[in-house]
Protein backbone atom coordinates (compact mmCIF):
# COMPACT_ATOMS: atom_id res chain seq x y z
CA UNK A 1 0.00 0.00 0.00
CA UNK A 2 2.74 2.18 0.75
CA UNK A 3 4.85 1.56 -2.33
CA UNK A 4 1.90 2.65 -4.50
CA UNK A 5 1.09 5.49 -2.41
CA UNK A 6 4.84 6.70 -3.13
CA UNK A 7 4.48 6.35 -6.85
CA UNK A 8 1.15 8.65 -6.65
CA UNK A 9 3.32 10.99 -4.51
CA UNK A 10 6.19 11.00 -6.71
CA UNK A 11 4.11 11.51 -9.92
CA UNK A 12 1.40 14.15 -8.62
CA UNK A 13 5.06 16.06 -7.87
CA UNK A 14 6.77 15.50 -11.35
CA UNK A 15 3.62 17.03 -12.95
CA UNK A 16 3.28 19.95 -10.56
CA UNK A 17 6.48 20.71 -11.15
CA UNK A 18 6.79 20.78 -15.00
CA UNK A 19 3.69 22.60 -14.71
CA UNK A 20 5.16 25.02 -12.48
CA UNK A 21 8.64 25.21 -14.91
CA UNK A 22 6.57 25.55 -18.37
CA UNK A 23 3.83 28.68 -16.54
CA UNK A 24 5.60 30.15 -13.71
CA UNK A 25 9.39 29.77 -14.20
CA UNK A 26 10.76 30.46 -17.83
CA UNK A 27 13.62 28.25 -19.28
CA UNK A 28 14.89 25.20 -18.33
CA UNK A 29 15.87 25.33 -14.75
CA UNK A 30 15.58 23.33 -11.19
CA UNK A 31 11.58 22.79 -10.83
CA UNK A 32 11.58 20.78 -14.27
CA UNK A 33 14.50 19.24 -14.16
CA UNK A 34 13.52 18.03 -10.38
CA UNK A 35 9.74 17.07 -11.75
CA UNK A 36 11.55 15.08 -14.52
CA UNK A 37 13.47 12.89 -11.81
CA UNK A 38 10.54 12.65 -9.38
CA UNK A 39 8.54 11.32 -13.07
CA UNK A 40 11.56 9.15 -13.42
CA UNK A 41 11.32 8.35 -10.11
CA UNK A 42 8.32 6.99 -9.98
CA UNK A 43 8.42 4.64 -13.18
CA UNK A 44 11.86 3.17 -11.30
CA UNK A 45 10.20 2.91 -8.30
CA UNK A 46 7.19 0.89 -9.59
CA UNK A 47 9.75 -1.34 -11.65
CA UNK A 48 11.97 -2.51 -8.47
CA UNK A 49 9.25 -2.59 -5.94
CA UNK A 50 6.28 -3.75 -7.97
CA UNK A 51 7.22 -5.12 -10.86
CA UNK A 52 7.57 -5.28 -14.41
CA UNK A 53 4.05 -4.94 -14.76
CA UNK A 54 3.41 -2.06 -12.48
CA UNK A 55 5.90 -0.44 -13.89
CA UNK A 56 5.15 -0.17 -17.36
CA UNK A 57 1.66 0.88 -16.07
CA UNK A 58 3.00 3.73 -14.30
CA UNK A 59 5.16 4.83 -17.51
CA UNK A 60 2.10 4.56 -19.37
CA UNK A 61 0.36 7.25 -17.08
CA UNK A 62 3.22 9.30 -16.94
CA UNK A 63 3.37 9.46 -20.32
CA UNK A 64 -0.17 9.96 -21.01
CA UNK A 65 -0.31 12.86 -18.45
CA UNK A 66 2.46 14.34 -19.69
CA UNK A 67 0.86 14.48 -23.07
CA UNK A 68 -2.38 16.06 -21.39
CA UNK A 69 -0.01 18.47 -19.77
CA UNK A 70 1.44 19.68 -23.04
CA UNK A 71 -1.77 19.84 -24.96
CA UNK A 72 -3.33 21.69 -22.35
CA UNK A 73 -0.32 24.07 -22.02
CA UNK A 74 -0.30 24.42 -25.94
CA UNK A 75 -3.61 25.40 -26.43
CA UNK A 76 -4.14 29.32 -27.85
CA UNK A 77 -6.44 29.85 -24.77
CA UNK A 78 -3.76 29.12 -22.22
CA UNK A 79 -1.39 31.48 -23.68
CA UNK A 80 -4.02 34.49 -24.07
CA UNK A 81 -4.44 34.14 -20.62
CA UNK A 82 -1.12 34.60 -19.87
CA UNK A 83 -0.06 37.24 -22.72
CA UNK A 84 0.00 41.08 -22.42
CA UNK A 85 -2.22 42.34 -24.89
CA UNK A 86 -0.82 45.75 -25.49
CA UNK A 87 0.89 47.63 -28.09
CA UNK A 88 3.76 49.55 -28.40
CA UNK A 89 3.38 52.10 -31.26
CA UNK A 90 5.41 54.84 -30.34
CA UNK A 91 8.90 55.81 -31.50
CA UNK A 92 11.54 57.18 -29.87
CA UNK A 93 12.99 59.88 -32.36
CA UNK A 94 10.41 60.84 -34.20
CA UNK A 95 12.24 64.46 -36.24
CA UNK A 96 11.56 66.42 -39.31
CA UNK A 97 14.18 65.64 -41.75
CA UNK A 98 13.53 69.79 -43.17
CA UNK A 99 14.11 70.64 -39.16
CA UNK A 100 17.35 69.30 -39.10
CA UNK A 101 20.14 68.08 -41.40
CA UNK A 102 23.43 66.68 -41.84
CA UNK A 103 26.19 69.63 -40.49
CA UNK A 104 24.16 70.64 -38.33
CA UNK A 105 25.51 71.99 -34.66
CA UNK A 106 24.83 71.64 -31.59
CA UNK A 107 25.55 70.59 -27.93
CA UNK A 108 25.22 66.89 -25.93
CA UNK A 109 23.56 67.37 -22.94
CA UNK A 110 23.91 63.85 -21.81
CA UNK A 111 27.10 61.46 -21.74
CA UNK A 112 26.52 59.80 -25.03
CA UNK A 113 28.36 56.09 -24.76
CA UNK A 114 27.11 55.37 -27.54
CA UNK A 115 23.68 56.96 -26.87
CA UNK A 116 22.39 60.05 -25.25
CA UNK A 117 20.94 63.52 -25.10
CA UNK A 118 21.74 66.61 -27.46
CA UNK A 119 20.43 70.16 -27.71
CA UNK A 120 20.61 70.72 -31.85
CA UNK A 121 18.56 74.13 -32.55
CA UNK A 122 17.07 74.48 -29.53
CA UNK A 123 15.27 70.90 -29.97
CA UNK A 124 16.32 68.02 -27.38
CA UNK A 125 17.09 65.00 -29.34
CA UNK A 126 18.29 61.52 -28.77
CA UNK A 127 21.55 61.18 -30.53
CA UNK A 128 24.31 58.29 -30.99
CA UNK A 129 28.01 58.75 -31.09
CA UNK A 130 30.13 57.97 -34.09
CA UNK A 131 33.41 58.06 -32.41
CA UNK A 132 32.98 56.24 -28.61
CA UNK A 133 32.13 58.03 -25.51
CA UNK A 134 31.37 61.80 -25.57
CA UNK A 135 31.38 63.70 -22.88
CA UNK A 136 28.39 66.42 -21.58
CA UNK A 137 28.57 70.05 -22.70
CA UNK A 138 31.04 68.57 -25.76
CA UNK A 139 30.14 70.58 -29.51
CA UNK A 140 28.72 67.85 -31.56
CA UNK A 141 27.93 67.99 -35.71
CA UNK A 142 25.32 65.69 -37.36
CA UNK A 143 27.27 63.53 -39.85
CA UNK A 144 24.42 60.83 -40.43
CA UNK A 145 20.62 60.48 -40.19
CA UNK A 146 19.21 57.25 -40.52
CA UNK A 147 16.36 54.72 -40.08
CA UNK A 148 15.15 57.61 -37.00
CA UNK A 149 18.70 57.63 -35.59
CA UNK A 150 20.86 60.86 -35.36
CA UNK A 151 24.52 59.88 -35.44
CA UNK A 152 26.97 62.69 -34.25
CA UNK A 153 30.94 62.88 -33.97
CA UNK A 154 32.37 65.73 -31.76
CA UNK A 155 33.65 69.16 -33.49
CA UNK A 156 37.55 68.77 -33.35
CA UNK A 157 38.29 72.68 -33.22
CA UNK A 158 41.74 73.47 -34.99
CA UNK A 159 44.60 75.25 -33.31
Amino acid sequence: MFDMTFIIILMIVGILLILTEILLIPGVGVAGIFGVISLGGSCFYAYSELGPAAGTIVTIVNIVLLVVLTIYVLRAKTWKKLALHTNIDSKVNIFDDKALSVGDCGKTVTRLGPMGTAVIKDVRYEVTSLEGVIDPGTDIEVVLMEDNKIYVKPIQEDF
